[in-house]
């Protein structure tokens, strides 16, 4: 039943899986253990295994604190089989491709495939990410205001593991919509901001991968001031011990969806 629960869109049902879950884990340490200690051992599992990959995985991790983002050629469709499908329905709603670009680090690859849209003022971008054996794919809308704003719109599949800087404003959606959804619903979320076309600045494809790779410092930037991110020599950076506390905390933001 709680499995059924968390396949529902509705935030309340899936709220209702995640309930459901961690009371099927209680009652199997429970009624099978004999033990209400064991029941609360075998719930708080759920809670507790991010540490495993915390302290293991992003314990070591290091990143580099400029990403050069470079041309990149498209992924193989054996990694990324339906890009081809996404890149087609980009441009079927007015998307002009740009350029595909990169960088990697390690075991982790970033590759974007970079659209704009002129009568929109909207840059678009598929966005392959792959760590290891680990490998997942978002869309986002980006709009820039003159006065130095952001307005992103995407449906990254997870809760996001650095904090979003104060001038970028963040509409998440579900991951399940169509190209045209995802479109609709920046359109919206530019008009709930009260931010009309003629205050967006005209992307350029000339300056795009500059821009994209400028807001990636400033991201990093600002997770070293929060205290998230920290230096690990001149070029690198890593985790804090706060900043995996934010991890973890956004797993469980992730597992009962509150936001």
């Amino acid at each position: 039943m709680a499995a059924a629960l968390r396949s529902f869109r509705h935030p309340l049902m899936f709220r209702l899986g995640a309930f459901g879950m961690v009371l099927t884990s209680f009652l199997a340490g429970w009624l099978l253990g004999g033990s209400l200690a064991l029941g609360f051992v075998f719930a708080s599992t759920w809670f507790l295994l991010p540490w495993l990959e915390i302290l293991t995985r992003v314990r070591r991790l290091r990143m580099p604190i400029d990403r050069q983002l470079e041309l990149t050629p498209p992924p193989a469709r054996s990694v990324f089989p339906t890009f081809s499908e996404l890149t087609e329905e980009m441009e079927s709603h007015a998307f002009v491709h740009v350029e595909d670009v990169g960088w990697s680090h390690d075991e982790t690859r970033q590759f974007i495939r970079i659209f704009q849209q002129p009568e929109s003022r909207t840059l678009g971008a598929i966005c392959l990410i792959e760590q290891q054996e680990f490998a997942f794919y978002y869309l986002s809308l980006t709009s820039r205001t003159a006065d130095g704003r952001t307005f992103l719109t995407w449906n990254y599949p997870f809760a996001y593991g650095l904090r979003i800087p104060p001038d970028v404003q963040l509409n998440r959606v579900a991951g399940d919509g169509t190209i045209g959804e995802l479109a609709s619903a920046h359109a919206a979320f530019l008009s709930r901001c009260e931010i009309d076309t003629a205050a967006l600045r005209e992307p350029s494809s000339a300056t795009a991968r500059v821009e994209m790779q400028a807001e990636l410092r400033h991201q990093l930037d600002h997770n070293l001031a929060c205290g998230l991110l920290e230096r690990d020599g001149p070029d690198l950076i890593r985790y804090s011990m706060r900043g995996m506390f934010f991890l973890w905390f956004q797993f469980l933001r992730d597992f009962v969806r509150i936001s």
